[in-house]
């Protein structure tokens, strides 16, 4: 199966309604800076907090790199989400110069 990707270029600065970025990084990923307004579902929850997901909206699914993200997204797609995978994830987020919050005691929010 093939798994829906986006390129960061292609995902909106602010995203209309209807649309949430799933962050699926570990909780210390999180921590160290994540996408304002971004949805924290570690892929090791996601089986177990499928009703957290949201159902009716377009769904971006970014992980650290887009390995996590892309598996997350078809699991999702084969349960009856819309999901697409962000390619290359927080690390290319970042490159872009997308706004990052978070940071851990007092440091600049970045992406581990």
């Amino acid at each position: 199966m093939t798994v829906p990707s986006v390129e960061i270029a292609d995902v909106p600065a602010q995203l209309p309604e209807g649309a949430v970025l799933l962050d699926v990084r570990e909780q210390d990923e999180w921590d160290a800076g994540h996408a304002p307004g971004a949805l924290h579902i570690p892929m090791s929850e996601i089986a177990g907090r499928l009703e957290d997901v949201p159902n009716d909206v377009q769904l971006y699914v970014v992980c650290r790199a887009g390995g996590r993200s892309a598996r997350v997204t078809q699991y999702l797609n084969q349960n009856g989400w819309e999901a697409v995978n962000v390619e290359g994830g927080m690390q290319h987020w970042e490159a872009a110069g997308r706004p990052l919050e978070g940071g851990v005691d007092g440091m600049e929010p970045e992406v581990i």
